[in-house]
């Protein structure tokens, strides 16, 4: 890996004008190479939902490059959790987020939130209202994203899922430490009848899923099909995934930024720099190929919302 990457700390100063338009463009770009090896992969960015619009507010003409290489939105808080986990979202907040949600579903993208709340009526609240919006609900425990929830999935089904537009339901289980193997995990996942798992590539011993057991994983324990979706962050770099090198502590690369003072280990990133796109989709052992060669049904790309660290 040191070889593959050594050219990051030699890169230049790469200006960026527009950072809404670079994610954008990030994104397409991480789209047209994932679906040229595999047509029906599904491509769901995480939040950033102002990126639709081509303009300053959600009225404004869609971007539509960008909404014609995504298939989906993940959108977290949207009821339940924007200033604290287990607190309503205020009405203007709900409100802001839905104006531009709405433009992304009246073209055909599907729609997955992801509330944090644990109270029952919150819970069957947050239900009720994605229901009301055709939007797919998933209350989560804990901000962790570390639990199964117990108790009834919405809308649960027998039915093969194809396609991203099939489901019904999704589950969130990003942090996989609560598990003590591989197995232990898969297992638990296979006992649910969820339509979409979002998960990560990685267990917490740093091993990578196998293409066979994600394949294990695509079905509900009620022998229906399911969608596999991997996450992916590509708005920062993690301390801790394959790509890191130790050097970078000291001799930072040029797309290199701060630390997310509220997760340690993760660094923002300018990610319009070239070497960080190589890392992410480039050719050879990027993570979207690590992902593609494992099976996963589409990927997942959070901190979308990095421009908004750079703007302000």
């Amino acid at each position: 890996m040191v070889l593959l990457f050594a050219t990051c700390k030699r890169s230049k100063e790469v200006p960026c004008d527009d950072y809404r338009q670079a994610m954008r463009d990030f994104v397409v770009r991480i789209s047209g190479t994932a679906k040229a090896k595999d047509v029906d992969f599904v491509v769901i960015p995480q939040n950033g939902i102002e990126l639709v619009t081509s303009g300053d507010d959600a009225t404004a003409n869609l971007a539509t490059d960008y909404l014609a290489a995504i298939d989906g939105h993940g959108q977290e808080d949207l009821f339940y959790g924007y200033s604290n986990d287990n607190t309503p979202t205020s009405a203007s907040t709900t409100a802001y987020l839905l104006s531009y949600l709405h433009r992304s579903q009246q073209v055909g993208k599907s729609i997955l939130v992801t509330d944090y709340c644990t109270r029952s009526d919150y819970v069957a609240d947050a239900h009720e209202h994605c229901d009301a919006e055709g939007f797919l609900s998933f209350t989560a425990p804990s901000r962790e994203l570390d639990v199964i929830p117990t108790g009834s999935i919405p809308h649960e089904n027998a039915q093969n899922i194809v396609r991203l537009s099939d489901a019904m339901n999704f589950m969130y289980i990003l942090n996989n430490e609560r598990y003590t193997s591989k197995n232990n995990f898969i297992e638990s996942i296979s006992t649910t009848n969820y339509d979409i798992v979002i998960m990560d590539l990685f267990f917490n011993d740093g091993t990578a899923f196998t293409a066979s057991e994600i394949e294990s994983l695509k079905f509900k324990s009620n022998g229906g099909k399911r969608l596999v979706i991997c996450y992916m962050s590509i708005g920062e770099a993690e301390n801790y995934r394959y790509y890191w090198q130790s050097s970078w502590s000291h001799h930072a690369p040029a797309w290199l930024a701060r630390e997310n003072p509220s997760w340690s280990g993760n660094y923002k990133v300018r990610y319009w720099y070239p070497e960080w796109q190589d890392i992410i989709c480039g050719s050879g052992d990027s993570y979207l190929n690590r992902i593609l060669d494992a099976h996963f049904d589409g990927v997942y790309l959070d901190i979308i919302d990095a421009f908004e660290f750079f703007e302000n």
